[in-house]
């Protein structure tokens, strides 16, 4: 679940209650890591630990939960896969058990004016089982054992040029990707009436002069209907400060992009970071929507070499 603090609140706000269930540690293999979360309400399922018996059992006790009369808080229960749930994964999970309902209102918004304010609130829970939940708010990790969780998304701002067969079939893909896609192209009629919820549309005769509204270390992908477009944006891009940046083409297109941007005094380190042709090895299928997946994959490889963990126990990291 990319925003659970976003759709808790609107479930409390709304009147229901719900059971928040977290990943708060694992040992071995697990099918989910730590900071992982679902929401369980008594109309829905939202999130995923994982699946299997031990989701499963997870919804049981959260749902559980809810229908007591007088109910704790909090609970938190350990679970070993292979022995207890007959899962193959063969490893161990905490999943910390956390009950919102009304009360917890005046936190939700809380919650959600820190992390406006500061993008690296993060919110501190002891996972201490009772009648009251114990967390707070801070801008610091405790030195002691606790859930520490970012309340601010982990969004990577990626900016997608082109609106053509590729960039349309990879901005369905990206919808389930921790990225807030910034999508351009020069014609209007070429965007899909309905983009997922993490994408939003640029409509802009210049396209190549969009790059400068990207955030510092943004990433970026350019897939338009022009070459001479495409170099535009690229020459644009590698003048910016950048974490990543892809052009779709073969390798002739990415040896002619090379030199053309070489002898117009482009540094050859900057050069260099330029990724083209797109794609993880092994997919060869030109069809849109495989070369959608292969680029998917490949950026979800960049996440996963840079990125932090969503949730840490705090006494892992002392």
């Amino acid at each position: 679940m990319t925003d659970w603090l976003d759709r808790l609140s609107r479930i409390v706000l709304g009147g229901a209650s719900a059971v928040r269930v977290v990943v708060a540690a694992t040992r071995g293999s697990a099918p989910r890591e730590s900071g992982a979360c679902m929401l369980v309400s008594k109309a829905a399922v939202e999130g995923t630990i994982g699946g299997g018996h031990l989701e499963f059992r997870a919804i049981e006790i959260a749902r559980g939960m809810l229908g007591q009369a007088e109910p704790d808080a909090t609970r938190l229960d350990r679970f070993a896969l292979g022995a207890t749930l007959g899962q193959c994964c063969g490893g161990a999970v905490e999943l910390w058990f956390e009950r919102f309902g009304s009360e917890d209102r005046d936190f939700i918004c809380r919650a959600l004016a820190a992390r406006e304010a500061n993008p690296d609130a993060l919110l501190i829970t002891r996972l201490e089982p009772g009648p009251a939940p114990q967390r707070t708010i801070a801008t610091q990790a405790p030195a002691s054992a606790a859930l520490v969780e970012r309340l601010q998304p982990a969004f990577t701002p990626l900016w997608l040029f082109g609106a053509g067969h590729v960039g349309s079939a990879l901005v369905s893909v990206l919808a389930a990707l921790p990225l807030r896609v910034t999508w351009v192209d020069s014609r209007e009629d070429a965007f899909p009436t309905m983009v997922p919820a993490n994408a939003s549309i640029v409509c802009s005769d210049a396209p190549e002069a969009e790059v400068a509204a990207a955030p510092p270390g943004a990433f970026y992908l350019v897939m338009t209907h022009s070459h001479d477009l495409d170099y535009e944006i690229v020459r644009a891009i590698l003048g910016r400060e950048f974490a990543w940046a892809g052009l779709i083409g073969s390798a002739t297109k990415a040896r002619r992009f090379m030199q053309r941007l070489a002898r117009q005094g482009v540094a050859p380190e900057r050069i260099a970071r330029l990724v083209c042709p797109i794609g993880i090895a092994g997919i060869d299928s030109k069809l849109p929507g495989a070369i959608a997946v292969a680029v998917a994959a490949q950026l979800q490889q960049v996440l996963e070499a840079g990125e932090l963990p969503l949730s840490v126990r705090a006494a892992d990291n002392a």
